[in-house]
C-alpha cells in the first residue's frame, strides 16, 4: 500500500487563511487599516516575515492595499459588484425602486430570520445601537443621516445573520439600498401617522430579533416593507390624481381666456 506524504502547511499560509478570514466574515470592513506586521506577528506569535508574506499574496489578491507611508488597508473596492453608473441607471427609473423594495422583502426577511435564529449578544448591542441612531437622526429631522443610520441598522442585523453570502450581497446593494431608503423617507414624510408607523414596525423587528424569535422577526420585516409599498403606491395615486385635477383646471382657465 502506497501512503500520501502528509505536508506541514507553510506558516505563511496558515496566516493568510486567517486574514482572509478576517476579512470574509466582516470583522475587518472595506477602508479600515490592518494593525502594524510588528503587532500582527505578535498576536499570531509568528515572525515578521510570515506575517509579511501573507500580506502580499493578499495584496496581489485585490483583498489589501498598501499605502506609501500609511500602512496596509482592506480594499475599498471589495464590496462594490455594482459599478456606478449601473447604480446610476438604476436609480434613475422610478419603477426600478418599487422593484428593489420587492427585492428588500427576500433579504432582509431572510438576514432578519437568521439574525434572531443565530445572532449573539454582541450581535444584538450592535442593533440596538444602530437601532438608537435611526431614532436620533429622525428626532433631528436628518433624513440624509437617517438613511444612513438605516443602512448601517441592515447590515448590523446581515452581520449576525452570519451568512456570508447575504452579507456580501447585502454590503453590494449598499449605495442603491441606501438610496432607496432615502427615496421613500422623502415621500413617506409626507404623512407623519405613516413616519410614525414605520418606525413601530422596525421597534418590532428589533424586539424579534433581540428576543430570539426567528418567524416573527421574519413576519415583521415582511409587514413592515409590506406597509412602506402600500403607501407609496397610495401616494404615487395620490399625485397622479392632483396632477389631472391640476390639469382639468389649467383647461378651464384657457377656455374662460
Amino acid at each position: 500500500m502506497t501512503y500520501k506524504r502528509i505536508r506541514q502547511a507553510k506558516l505563511s499560509d496558515v496566516i493568510e487563511q486567517e486574514l482572509e478570514r478576517l476579512i470574509l466574515e466582516g470583522i475587518w470592513s472595506p477602508g479600515d487599516q490592518l494593525p502594524p506586521e510588528r503587532e500582527l506577528a505578535r498576536q499570531f506569535d509568528v515572525s515578521r516575515p510570515s506575517v509579511r508574506e501573507a500580506i502580499q499574496r493578499l495584496e496581489a489578491k485585490h483583498l489589501l492595499t498598501r499605502r506609501q507611508g500609511g500602512g496596509t488597508f482592506v480594499s475599498d473596492q471589495l464590496w462594490q459588484s455594482f459599478s456606478d453608473p449601473l447604480l446610476d441607471l438604476l436609480a434613475a427609473h422610478p419603477e426600478t425602486q418599487l422593484d428593489l423594495l420587492e427585492s428588500r422583502h427576500a433579504l432582509e426577511g431572510l438576514a432578519a430570520y437568521y439574525a434572531a435564529l443565530r445572532g449573539n449578544e454582541d450581535d444584538f448591542d450592535r442593533i440596538r445601537a444602530c437601532h438608537s441612531r435611526i431614532q436620533e437622526a429622525q428626532q433631528q429631522g436628518d433624513l440624509k443621516s437617517e438613511a444612513a443610520a438605516v443602512m448601517q441598522y441592515l447590515i448590523a442585523v446581515t452581520e449576525s445573520a452570519h451568512n456570508l453570502v447575504l452579507l456580501h450581497i447585502i454590503r453590494s446593494l449598499a449605495p442603491l439600498l441606501e438610496q432607496n431608503v432615502l427615496q421613500n423617507f422623502e415621500l413617506l414624510n409626507r404623512r407623519p401617522e405613516v413616519v410614525e408607523k414605520v418606525s413601530k414596525h422596525r421597534a418590532d423587528i428589533v424586539h424579534a430579533i433581540v428576543s430570539g424569535q426567528p418567524e416573527m422577526a421574519r413576519e415583521a420585516s415582511h409587514a413592515h416593507l409590506a406597509y412602506i409599498e402600500e403607501t407609496l403606491l397610495d401616494l404615487t395615486l395620490e399625485d397622479s390624481r392632483r396632477e389631472r385635477s391640476l390639469r382639468r383646471i389649467q383647461q378651464r382657465k384657457d377656455g374662460l381666456d
